[in-house]
């Protein structure tokens, strides 16, 4: 009798624990699916996505691209860009918050997620639910670095996005030395996306955005270490609601933000949709320099604007590789003085020239990959240079024809 008992208790035991764990879900979104599970009650129903479409729309071109729906390109963005560069984070009540220095930063750095591809570029996702900024962290003792959460993550009220078990493309992540994270123009301190691969090497990924008090709070990486990797004080700001997208007044203590509530809507579409194709060709891809927007541009400033971005560019990665090299050497002296034998300093000795010499092969290679990228994209600014001269040719023959 007591066998048969205690068998049953296992049993229930069992059923028990089955019903209470939820594994984790590192599927894809389906198509059309919502990546936010629901029930989140910090929604209104006084706007709905339709406010998205309408005041996104003279900034960029919305696409119906499978299985997001309607997503958004942004246009006239400077060279280089990439979502979550043009602006600082600050440390705030809700962990981590990007605060953006483009008028229409306030809605897809903080609503809906981020992707890529060949063809668009850079495209927004809309969503519903707002975020200090949806990113997911990396980070060392010299580097810390972010990256857009795909739309495939999903982010479950009550678990938020904790887990690290998916996939961002090394070129999608935006790394700066440590050093200059709290600096308010980051955008001149992001290294080239050629040093991605290696800096990954070096640094941790770490992702933990959750909900408390019923606010969406990203402390993928901790006050303390950033104060360690930096080395500064760290202010916290508390977050107040502003009324206006263009105002986001910083006080003492305190930060205003504007992130009005929003809702679905199943019959919202854009007033203007552009085809796929007929995208692909006003907007020529997302790590190009040229763009179909900068018409008005002239060409000798955008040459000189593009000279000297790949200037910067080169400071910045010989820079970072130097400082590596001499991270390498630095700690090489510390494990020899450390060695209490001949054979662990040998060893010590052996292991350090393997690394230097896998670090050297990747900083050549670095040098390589941006120096194709940089003949490139000067060939495009030489094109689009003769392409404007022919333009009044075309024009001139059109109106001799229509004569």
């Amino acid at each position: 009798m007591k066998k048969h008992m205690f068998i049953v208790l296992l049993g229930l035991i069992f059923t028990a624990s089955c019903l209470i764990y939820v594994p984790f879900q590192e599927e894809g979104i389906r198509p059309e699916a919502e990546y936010y599970e629901e029930p989140y009650d910090d929604v209104s129903p006084g706007l709905d996505v339709s406010y998205f479409y309408d005041y996104l729309s003279p900034h960029g071109i919305w696409v119906n691209y499978r299985p997001y729906g309607y997503v958004w390109i942004p246009r006239d963005v400077p060279y280089g860009w990439r979502p979550y560069t043009r602006g600082h984070w600050v440390w705030t009540d809700y962990g981590w918050m990007w605060r953006s220095r483009i008028i229409w930063g306030w809605a897809p750095f903080h609503y809906g997620r981020w992707d890529w591809n060949r063809d668009l570029g850079w495209f927004w996702v809309p969503g519903t639910v707002w975020g200090p900024g949806w990113v997911t962290w990396r980070s060392s003792n010299m580097y810390i670095g972010w990256a857009p959460l795909p739309p495939g993550v999903p982010f479950i009220v009550g678990v938020g996005v904790r887990r690290t078990a998916f996939s961002i493309p090394a070129s999608h992540w935006v790394f700066v030395d440590g050093n200059y994270f709290l600096d308010t123009s980051l955008h001149l301190h992001v290294f080239p996306y050629e040093r991605n691969r290696t800096i990954i090497r070096y640094t941790v990924h770490k992702t933990n955005i959750y909900v408390r008090n019923n606010r969406v709070v990203n402390e993928g990486i901790g006050i303390d270490r950033v104060r360690r990797i930096t080395k500064k004080q760290i202010s916290k700001y508390e977050l107040k609601d502003g009324d206006k997208a263009e105002v986001k007044r910083i006080g003492a203590g305190q930060l205003e933000v504007y992130r009005p509530k929003i809702r679905k809507s199943a019959t919202a579409k854009p007033k203007t949709v552009v085809r796929q194709d007929e995208a692909r060709a006003r907007i020529s891809g997302g790590r190009t320099v040229i763009r179909k927007t900068d018409k008005e541009e002239p060409a000798a400033e955008r040459e000189k604007n593009l000279r000297d971005a790949h200037e910067r560019e080169i400071r910045i990665l010989e820079r970072s590789q130097q400082k590596e090299v001499k991270e390498l050497e630095q700690k090489l002296e510390k494990e020899r003085k450390t060695a209490r034998t001949s054979a662990v300093k040998k060893r010590v000795e052996r292991e350090h020239k393997e690394k230097v010499i896998q670090l050297q092969k990747s900083h050549t290679e670095e040098k390589s990959n941006i120096k194709k990228r940089h003949e490139e994209e000067k060939k495009k600014v030489v094109k689009k240079k003769e392409d404007d001269k022919k333009e009044p040719e075309k024009k001139t023959v059109k109106k001799k024809i229509k004569k």
